[in-house]
């Protein structure tokens, strides 16, 4: 049960969104940036996201007419502009992700990383993002504010509920998209020991198959499902295989809207603004220091 259901369009029993993180080969940039360059094994293993998993994915998405959410690291644009140009081209939407994939939590000076993004995300793409998704998804408050002052409309880092509602700060507001770790596919396919990850790899259908589960709870309640997946993970071809005959299962047999993050917010802002909707209010800062000390 869904205490405060959102009205999707055209009376839609669910929204989704499969968002992709591109990561690429940032990773091993950002934790090993000594040799990372020599690293030849988790360099090819990111660029196989960009090159190979990306063309593959925007495929499938042309064939099925559906346009979704993919979160970019500022270096990642700059290095790999044309899978940023064929995710633009095929009407998806780019978000901010950061510069090299720097934690906010551990890396110092944050307006420098997050500013550096957007110059590259402009040159790049046109304009300001919509919307940001935090590496790690450790977003926190110098973040937030940065959000706010630059007129993002939404954030997707976050997990205080299972559909989208409003983050409101004394600077300003923006819609969550909330995450969680159960639809994400860092813990069933991500083995990377040069970045302290050595997760037992799980079959394309036993991953999987967990995420569709969560889709089903979802639908059942009228909520919100996303995916958070990266190309280099879930953009090889068995896996991928099974998210496409998902998605063709799901356009054939279930009432959903199939949508973009920054389209969300659009329909959300109409709702508010006509009186239609009234979304759950999460108020920043939570603490304004250290609690049980």
């Amino acid at each position: 049960m869904i205490q405060n259901p959102i009205p999707w369009p055209n009376g839609a029993r669910c929204a989704c969104v499969i968002s992709f993180d591109m990561d690429a080969d940032s990773l091993i940039h950002i934790a090993r940036p000594a040799d990372a360059h020599d690293r030849l094994y988790p360099i090819s293993m990111g660029r196989y996201g960009p090159n190979v998993a990306i063309p593959r994915i925007l495929e499938t998405y042309r064939r099925l007419d559906v346009q979704q959410s993919f979160f970019l690291p500022g270096w990642c644009i700059e290095t790999y502009p044309d899978a940023v140009e064929a995710i633009l081209k095929g009407g998806h939407e780019i978000g901010h992700h950061g510069y090299l994939h720097e934690d906010p939590i551990e890396g110092p000076d944050q307006r420098y990383w997050f500013e550096r993004a957007l110059t590259a995300y402009r040159k790049y793409c046109g304009g300001t993002p919509a919307g940001y998704r935090a590496p790690v998804y450790n977003i926190n408050q110098e973040v937030v504010d940065l959000l706010v002052e630059h007129g993002f409309r939404y954030e997707s880092s976050m997990m205080a509920d299972d559909i989208p509602y409003q983050v409101e700060t004394a600077k300003g507001s923006f819609w969550e998209m909330p995450v969680h770790w159960g639809t994400d596919d860092w813990p069933p396919f991500a083995h990377y020991a040069e970045i302290g990850y050595m997760m037992p790899v799980k079959a394309p259908s036993v991953g999987l198959g967990a995420f569709w589960e969560e889709f089903d709870a979802t639908y059942e309640a009228g909520g919100f499902f996303m995916l958070i997946v990266h190309p280099f993970l879930t953009g090889r071809l068995a896996r991928w295989r099974q998210v496409e005959m998902w998605l063709e299962k799901t356009l054939a047999t279930k009432d959903v809207w199939f949508a973009r993050l920054d389209q969300i917010a659009d329909h959300l802002d109409g709702l508010v603004a006509r009186g239609a909707y009234q979304p759950r209010v999460e108020k920043l800062p939570y603490y304004s220091g250290p609690q049980g000390i």
